[in-house]
């Protein structure tokens, strides 16, 4: 299986190759409906998550929303 690099929240990681926004999520264990995601200093629209794939040498920013109160 071919592997990528990626930077995640500033940390060098590799990835399979091929993977969308919504599979990279799913390899992280995150639900898309919960995050944001900067893709090379743009923001990821929500609905384009599937569409989107994940390159090589991509920079990938994740912010999580937590409830509270």
């Amino acid at each position: 299986m071919d592997m990528i690099t990626v930077a995640v929240n500033g940390e060098d990681r590799s990835l399979p190759a091929g993977l969308t926004l919504s599979g990279f999520l799913e390899e992280l264990g995150l639900d898309p409906r919960k995050v944001a995601v900067e893709r090379n200093l743009e923001i990821a629209p929500r609905s384009a998550y599937g569409e989107i794939s994940v390159d090589d040498g991509d920079r990938l920013e994740i912010v999580q929303f937590v409830g509270g109160g």
